[in-house]
């Protein structure tokens, strides 16, 4: 069991020997931002690591097999740390719902930087994009699955993880020719790659606009409900443990929230029309 002493420099507040397992939550999270404890921030990641866990298995399922849900959990394993240090007692927010975020983010990152799709899947993906070009002049359209599993002789089951690993990354020189406009000039990969990254003014404010208007006169649970549901893309089940509420409960409130935003709806269109 962690214990931990705590002193006051004036003498006038002392908590000696404190279990930080038998602490609320909140008061381990003060004591951990005014004195900056190694002791807790350790208690704190033993805490939380449960979710780093969830986080992992879940981007895990998601994936080929050939990737190692270990390598996810460390690089959520260092979200979390970095959650820790920058989570902050005002935010209004649980805890949960903020380090969820980094520790996604770290996932992503990793998965970003491995090549962890193994050469002979590289390879069987190589024969099948030939096979479907070969098919596609012979056949004068595009191949089905079995036409190219019966041409590279796999079978149906194979084919299918072969579709399922190959279509996970894909590996292109942007320098790569595109296509060749009527001037002769090649319009290259780099040429035509829309920059996702680049967020459009317009659309961000219509979100913004859209998120207060719906979200206008809910209450705070409620409010909640709406963003991690539609926005952070939550479960029912997520969203109840990071409110405290059932799943019976979430899934009620939404079912309530929906049915008075219609009626919302329905009178502005109506005062739009009459008007």
């Amino acid at each position: 069991m962690t214990k931990v002493k705590t002193s006051s420099r004036k003498g006038t507040r002392r908590v000696a020997q404190l279990s930080l397992d038998e602490m609320p939550i909140n008061e381990v999270w003060q004591e951990y931002k005014r004195t900056g404890s190694e002791t807790i921030r350790n208690w704190l990641t033993e805490h939380y690591l449960h979710l780093v866990r969830y986080n992992a298995e879940r981007q895990h399922a998601r994936l080929p097999v050939e990737v190692d849900v270990n390598d996810l959990i460390q690089a959520g394993f260092f979200g979390l740390l970095d959650a820790i240090d920058g989570f902050d007692l005002n935010y209004g927010v649980k805890f949960e719902t903020f380090c969820a975020l980094r520790i996604r983010g770290a996932i992503l990152d990793e998965l970003r930087s491995m090549d962890w799709v193994p050469r002979l899947v590289r390879s069987r993906t190589s024969k099948m994009e030939s096979a479907r070009k070969a098919l596609r002049a012979r056949l004068g359209r595009n191949p089905d699955e079995h036409e190219i599993a019966s041409h590279i002789g796999l079978g149906d089951e194979e084919m299918k993880k072969l579709f399922k690993d190959g279509q996970a990354v894909g590996v292109v020189s942007l320098n790569r020719k595109c296509y060749e406009t009527d001037s002769n000039k090649d319009v290259r990969e780099i040429d035509v790659l829309e920059d996702e990254a680049q967020a459009n003014p317009l659309t961000e404010t219509q979100k913004g606009d859209l998120k207060d208007l719906i979200t206008k006169g809910l209450s705070r649970a409620e409010r909640l409900i709406v963003i991690l549901y539609y926005y952070e893309e939550m479960t029912m089940k997520e969203i109840g443990q990071t409110l405290d509420l059932s799943e019976s409960r979430v899934s009620q409130m939404h079912s309530s929230i929906l049915a008075r935003l219609r009626a919302q709806m329905l009178h502005r269109e109506r005062e739009f029309y009459a008007g």
